[in-house]
């Protein structure tokens, strides 16, 4: 009933139109401080009822009204239990709404001629163009402690909790596109590098894989999301389209490390194949208890770990923030 906001600004949501099983959305409105981007980036938001009334501490605007001002659409008043039981036997598939096609026929070959998320290259345009440093009002590192890792993001559509929790863990943070290239992240040095999360199918992503393929052995690496699927990738595994994408902020998932079971929020329509990683090279370290995809793995001779899950999710579930942290700590080590 609150994550809303966070499902509305995911650039990982780019192009997509997404229906809520929550009844009754918007009683705590939104407010301009838990924003994940600068925009709005689903195509149309779809629930039950959208609340008339909206309060909180915090509240900045009502739903409707930021959707409007957003150009998106936000649709409500019908059966949505009806469109997620379709949706959860068929799995994903294509939609189109319209306010002036009021043809069924029509409006259903409109959908049908849309593109498929297989092949599409979304996350080249979901992030930031130029590079820029990240601040956080209250966790400036003192100059008295430790130096602060410098961390490199490359933004393939990034949620800007997850550059918080960086700044919160003592790190200092610079944020790339995702054109950049190898000799430019070897130029500012940095102490670790993240891959963020992003849109669509990572397999056309080819430019950055090659970048990160020439990375590897460079500094600590943590991927999330897409960057787990990149990674995957760059040393030599696989991804495929997954009938049923994970979303949502109710996802098991066993760290094999330690045996627990972590409440994770996901958003992902692709997953790594695991066999596919190379042998001796890599480990599995997560995996989903739904349906037993890939959830993360780590490189067994370097420093590097992939999470496909959402440690930062807002306002939770917060079982696996403690990765970040894990990973600031692998950097810290690597910088003495």
């Amino acid at each position: 009933m609150t994550g809303y906001q966070e499902i509305l600004t995911d650039p990982s949501y780019m192009g997509q139109i997404v229906v809520l099983t929550s009844p009754h959305v918007g009683n705590t409105g939104v407010n301009l401080e838990d924003v994940e981007s600068s925009q709005v980036q689903v195509e149309a938001l779809i629930a039950r009822e959208f609340s008339p009334i909206s309060a909180g501490p915090r509240t900045d605007h009502d739903l409707d009204r930021y959707l409007r001002a957003s150009g998106k659409l936000g649709l409500y008043g019908f059966d949505t239990r009806s469109l997620v039981r379709h949706l959860r036997s068929r799995g994903v598939m294509r939609g189109a709404i319209s306010t002036e096609i009021l043809d069924e026929k029509e409006l259903r070959d409109v959908a049908l001629a849309s593109p498929s998320m297989t092949g599409q290259a979304l996350a080249l345009g979901a992030g930031c163009r130029e590079a820029r440093d990240f601040t956080l009002s209250g966790f400036a590192a003192t100059a008295s402690g430790p130096p602060a890792p410098r961390i490199a993001a490359i933004d393939f559509g990034m949620k800007t909790n997850l550059l918080r929790q960086f700044v919160q863990a003592g790190c200092t943070a610079r944020v790339f596109p995702a054109s950049v290239t190898a000799d430019e992240i070897r130029a500012w040095n940095p102490d670790g590098l993240f891959l963020s999360n992003g849109p669509g199918d990572p397999e056309p992503l080819t430019g950055p894989v090659s970048q990160i393929r020439r990375l590897l052995e460079f500094k600590p690496i943590l991927g999330v999301c897409l960057g787990h699927q990149l990674l995957a990738l760059a040393m030599g595994g696989r991804t495929y389209k997954l009938p049923f994408g994970h979303r949502g902020g109710n996802h098991p998932v066993k760290d094999l490390s330690t045996g627990r079971v972590e409440i994770t929020s996901q958003n992902h329509g692709f997953s790594v194949d695991p066999d596919s990683l190379p042998a001796g090279e890599t480990a599995p370290t997560h995996w989903n208890l739904y349906d037993k995809t890939l959830e993360g793995f780590r490189a067994t001779k370097l420093p590097i770990m992939a999470i496909q899950f959402h440690p930062e999710a807002a306002p939770g579930p917060h079982d696996s923030n403690h990765l970040i942290g894990d990973f600031v700590q692998t950097v810290r080590e690597h910088m003495r």
